[in-house]
């Protein structure tokens, strides 16, 4: 087994809101035998993650999941802690998750010729 570092990225959106798009960019630590099954856990982190929550404004939010736009060989370290959040915002955010999607599909090919 080997330590990896992911990126797993989620888009925040608030009802009625007209504040920039957000998105949470998380570095996740995932142990796997392959930079490939570290991207699929990393994937089921954040498809696990995704959640829907009345804020303190009496608003819905979500935290949407978008994908894992990087994967990183790491050294031991505990399995599934969070390393890192930014929240990005932009007024662009279709831009902006095709870029994590490409990412996440770029990984994958990558991955899949190690196998």
């Amino acid at each position: 087994m080997n330590w990896y570092i992911t990126k797993v990225v989620f888009n925040i959106t608030a009802e009625n809101s007209t504040a920039k798009n957000q998105f949470d960019e998380q570095l996740r630590l995932v142990k796997a035998d392959s930079k490939a099954e570290a991207f699929l856990k990393a994937r089921m982190l954040g498809l696990g993650e995704e959640d829907t929550f009345i804020n303190d404004k009496m608003k819905q939010v979500r935290w949407e999941f978008v994908n894992v736009s990087e994967v990183f060989p790491l050294k031991n370290l505990d399995d599934g802690i969070e390393l890192y959040s930014h929240i990005y915002e932009t007024e662009e955010a279709n831009s902006y998750i095709n870029t994590v999607h490409q990412k996440a599909i770029a990984i994958r090919l990558n991955a899949g010729s190690q196998c």
